[in-house]
């Protein structure tokens, strides 16, 4: 896959001084709502309206396998066997996941996507068989976790997925994932994206000891010494590290901004595909928020290398999309205060002197 033309500047000049001045001149001191004030003029910039809308929120979980498990070396790279990344998927059609519990309680629409998992679901309500391969990826240990043929698949269905959304009227989605494994897949597209060293960008993903963390260090830095023709493409390290739930998010992102959607990034793994996309296509950091600050180590390293500041700081180390869940209501009260507060001169009430 080539770049993508992403001409998708989201402001005029005449509507960001517009957008300014309106939100200026609501009743309260200049800068009084703090970070909102920021999040209302990002609101309107991607919309592209002084009166947006964030019609219809939904949140996409993406799941995938990954080889790296499968591979006997490989065994301390989580915490959790491969299965749990199934049974998840179950617990998300079931309704019983913190993701579940989130969007519930937010009125956010939910959509599953098989994305590689090695389990056959059959047809399930909620759930979009887009499997790249019904095993997962391969092993990066040795070699590549997905062709360039794979990586292009998975990105082009992501695309279609936020598409068919945006088609139904969804203006603003927010990204989850599950895949035992793949936190140790974002530290290294991470560390690959941002020449952060590698023990930067390595956590205790579902629960590692110290032993285990000095295991899993140890097994990315040997998938990063067989990597004869290591390079910081974003595409190449995509392919080469990434899980199929991973790549097909990143289709997705791109596609959300192009679109012209408000894109809500949760933690470590979303972030390391809006790294990737942001290395591909750098205005769609304008599309984006994100919501939390993972306790996950490698995600603070993501947000430094890209200077963006998390909304919130939770402790979250879930996934699933949890985080951009939880923003979410941030981000409406951001947009309504836009629309609906009153300004100085429509309430009467007199400005600073």
């Amino acid at each position: 896959m080539h770049s993508p033309a992403f001409a998708v500047a989201p402001a005029t000049r005449e509507l960001d001084a517009a957008l300014r001045h309106k939100i200026d001149q609501k009743t309260k001191p200049l800068g009084a709502l703090g970070r909102l004030e920021e999040l209302a003029l990002q609101i309107g910039r991607v919309r592209g309206s002084l009166t947006p809308t964030l019609n219809k929120p939904h949140i996409v979980i993406f799941a995938g396998d990954h080889g790296a498990l499968r591979d006997k070396r490989g065994a301390g790279i989580s915490a959790y066997p491969q299965d749990v990344t199934w049974q998840m998927v179950e617990n998300f059609l079931a309704g019983g996941a913190a993701i579940n519990v989130f969007a519930r309680a937010n009125d956010i629409g939910l959509t599953i996507v098989d994305a590689g998992v090695a389990h056959d679901f059959g047809v399930r309500e909620n759930l979009v068989d887009a499997k790249v391969s019904h095993d997962g990826t391969p092993s990066y240990l040795d070699g590549a976790a997905m062709t360039a043929e794979q990586r292009d698949w998975a990105m082009a269905r992501g695309a279609g997925i936020v598409a068919n959304l945006a088609a139904d009227g969804c203006e603003v989605i927010g990204f989850g994932e599950m895949g035992i494994g793949n936190t140790a897949s974002a530290s290294l597209i991470t560390h690959c994206l941002t020449d952060l060293a590698l023990p930067t960008c390595v956590g205790r993903g579902t629960g590692l000891d110290d032993a285990g963390l000095v295991r899993k260090q140890a097994l990315l830095e040997h998938a990063l010494v067989a990597w004869s023709e290591r390079n910081a493409k974003p595409l190449d390290v995509l392919a080469r590290f990434g899980g199929f739930e991973i790549a097909m998010m990143a289709g997705a992102m791109l596609a959300a901004a192009q679109a012209k959607m408000l894109v809500l990034v949760d933690g470590f793994i979303c972030g390391s595909a809006a790294l990737t996309v942001a290395r591909i296509a750098p205005d769609f950091l304008d599309y984006a928020v994100f919501c939390h600050a993972s306790a996950e180590s490698g995600h603070r390293a993501q947000l430094a290398a890209l200077q963006v500041s998390p909304l919130v700081s939770l402790d979250l180390r879930l996934g699933e999309g949890t985080g951009a869940a939880l923003a979410w209501p941030l981000v409406k009260a951001a947009c309504a205060f836009l629309n609906e507060m009153a300004s100085f001169e429509s309430a009467g009430v007199s400005e600073k002197l």
